[in-house]
């Protein structure tokens, strides 16, 4: 190409990185600037496993035995789940005196946005998270961790009926008619931190607490109300293909 042609090309790079700051906090976010399509089962997800005397029994900040992205007994585009620019992000506490070394407080994982259903099975959670469902009258219910007299950290999913409770919750339809689940992440930090507000919003998610924190309240509605799991299983094979040799004798 000439110097003309390349003066007029634009580009962008696969990986983008960007910084910021908010409060005491800088963050230092890479992402990855693509569309994934997703299927896939993870099992037995135990995060954060350490002493916390306010909720010893429960042992683990997240305890998730099940977790799977689409489903194989709806429609082909139900297989899988589209998520869109996924990132890692890493928090310091700002100094304000650049001869100063920041402090690491940690990171978080997410995506920018996911859309499509996510078969869960959670035993005990330490995040914020909210998921609308219909009892089998009808009726509405709500799953909301805020609900919860310690703010979520290590919930076991208990509520006061009438409400969706972890128990009852067999997975969640992420995004609606209106687009995409915008606000998906998983922090492992050292202390609190209030993290910005998720891309094409406004409003701040709640602050994550120490240890290991999972938000996700954006346009979630459950697939299940009785803890019923839909099975993600992997398209059969086709049968193979006979050949038959002959010939003359």
């Amino acid at each position: 190409m000439s110097d003309d042609d390349l003066a007029q090309t634009r580009g962008q790079g696969l990986i983008a990185v960007s910084n910021s700051r908010l409060g005491q906090f800088d963050f230092t976010r890479i992402a990855l600037d693509a569309d994934v399509t997703l299927s896939a089962n993870l099992r037995n997800l135990r995060l954060g496993d350490y002493r916390y005397a306010a909720r010893e029994g429960l042992g683990a900040d997240i305890d998730m035995p099940l977790l799977q992205f689409g489903r194989s007994d709806g429609t082909t585009a139900q297989r899988t789940v589209q998520i869109a620019n996924p990132y890692f992000e890493f928090v310091y506490r700002a100094t304000g005196d650049a001869s100063t070394p920041r402090e690491v407080i940690g990171m978080r994982v997410g995506f920018d946005a996911i859309s499509g259903d996510v078969g869960l099975r959670i035993n005990s959670l330490s995040g914020s998270m909210r998921v609308t469902g219909t009892a089998a009258d009808g009726s509405a219910l709500v799953l909301d961790s805020r609900s919860d007299p310690l703010g979520g950290k290590r919930w076991d999913g208990a509520c006061t009926a009438p409400c969706l409770s972890l128990a009852q919750l067999g997975g969640v339809r992420a995004g609606d008619a209106t687009g995409p689940s915008r606000d998906f992440w998983v922090s492992l930090l050292k202390t609190g931190v209030q993290f910005q507000a998720p891309a094409g919003t406004t409003q701040l998610p709640d602050v994550a607490q120490a240890g290991v924190w999972l938000n996700w309240r954006d346009k979630l509605a459950a697939i299940s109300t009785n803890g019923t799991v839909p099975p993600n299983l992997a398209p059969s094979a086709p049968p193979a293909a006979a050949l038959t040799l002959g010939g003359k004798h």
